[in-house]
């Protein structure tokens, strides 16, 4: 009853956010990760590869079809002379069937059936990297919007300097070359807005491809979202990794898989079975006959048990080898995440001393040499030294935003949040 409400309410979720992007509305980052999940033609080709390995696994215990068929016994050739009444022969009737073993088919079932969850996994891997990506464009998006905000600010303080500029020159309180200045400067804030506009489209675009959305649907993004970074615990602890990461889990069904097949490959040891029924209808004046034979193979002969006992020894080089690689893997990702940890709380003190310390210094500056140039007592170049000192800082300030974004996106990737 909870697994239908929770199905009942996700399929809300997503009716409701396709509904969203149909009119342009904002759409935030977990429904967009709802939509992804759903509708990401990538993830539905490991749908439809389980779906795939259950229908062979349901098939894992059927019989061989048995034989039929009819034909003569002892039918002499024409014109040939008959000593007695049974040499006429006789029209024989023949039925055969294959047993294979019973334990056999089992571990072959267990062993189709365990490939399913090697490629559930792979599935949950694929989802984690398209999850990272979609959160990437996400959060590039964001700061993209702070840069805009920031360059309209910008062009509006430039609009400012080059009327102040026209103003004065006609009463030589200020020179054409100053004029001219401002306008260079309004022109690159243009292009930088014209710029990170297409940075804005670039991302979009990239978000609805995949959503599996067509190019002209209009897509906005929740422009309060706030990303949080939290250090996790998990990254010291290799085991609780393996309990997370699906690349890992991967490792480990295929490891099962391989020891399912190694079982498999020991039952062909194991004999199978034939049954055969033969039903002899006499030409002549003679009794009606029949064979019955039943048949073992002797799968133990040393020219046929040396195939399948190379096959079960080379799996099991197969699985050490796999077992390292996934130590390996989990030492890797420990490593890098400690490293990362370490980087974002550098990361954040940069970004704090921007915010408290450099930021209002340089805006102070500028505030004051406008104010200055605005009582006549400051020359315009100056002016717009401290305009692009704080723009500088600004812009630096949300590249560096944006890389601590990134940051956090490539650790969450790691933990598979």
């Amino acid at each position: 009853m909870k697994a239908s409400i929770k199905i009942i309410v996700l399929c809300t979720e997503l009716s409701l956010g396709l509904a969203s992007l149909s009119n342009g509305q904002v759409i935030g980052l977990d429904t967009m990760l709802h939509i992804i999940d759903s509708r990401n033609p990538m993830l539905q080709e490991y749908d439809n590869k389980v779906k795939a390995l259950n229908a062979y696994t349901e098939g894992a215990k059927s019989w061989m079809a048995p034989m039929v068929g009819a034909g003569t016994f002892m039918t002499p050739y024409p014109n040939q002379s008959l000593m007695e009444e049974r040499d006429k022969g006789s029209v024989m009737f023949s039925v055969e069937q294959s047993i294979p073993n019973p334990a056999r088919l089992n571990a072959n079932r267990k062993y189709l059936a365990s490939k399913a969850s090697v490629e559930e996994q792979g599935r949950s891997f694929q989802f984690n990297q398209l999850r990272s990506d979609a959160k990437t464009f996400y959060y590039g998006w964001l700061v993209a919007e702070e840069k805009m905000k920031v360059l309209h600010e910008n062009e509006r303080i430039i609009e400012l300097m080059l009327k102040l500029a026209k103003l004065r020159y006609p009463y030589n309180q200020g020179s054409l070359g100053n004029v001219y200045m401002v306008e260079g400067r309004l022109g690159e804030v243009q292009n930088m807005i014209l710029m990170t506009q297409g940075d804005i489209d670039e991302k979009s675009y990239s978000l609805k491809t995949l959503m599996n959305l067509p190019p002209e649907a209009e897509i906005m993004i929740d422009t309060t979202t706030r990303v949080r970074y939290e250090t996790s615990q998990l990254g010291y602890d290799t085991t609780a990794l393996s309990s997370r990461r699906s690349d890992v889990k991967q490792i480990d069904r295929t490891i099962e898989v391989m020891r399912l097949n190694q079982q498999l490959q020991r039952y062909q040891a194991k004999p199978d079975f034939r049954i055969r029924f033969d039903h002899m209808q006499p030409l002549g004046n003679m009794p009606t006959q029949f064979t019955a034979m039943a048949m073992i193979s002797i799968p133990i002969a040393p020219w046929s048990s040396k195939m399948y006992r190379s096959e079960v020894k080379g799996m099991q080089y197969d699985i050490e080898a796999m077992k390292k690689g996934r130590e390996a893997l989990l030492i890797e990702t420990r490593g890098m995440l400690t490293g990362m940890a370490a980087k974002l709380g550098r990361m954040q003190q940069q970004l704090m001393n921007y915010n408290t310390k450099i930021i209002p210094a340089l805006r102070k500056n500028y505030q004051t040499t406008m104010l200055a140039y605005e009582e006549n007592r400051e020359q315009l170049p100056m002016v717009i030294d401290g305009w692009e000192a704080l723009n500088m800082a600004q812009m630096e300030y949300l590249n560096k935003l944006e890389e601590y974004y990134t940051m956090i996106v490539s650790y969450e990737k790691q933990l598979e949040k």
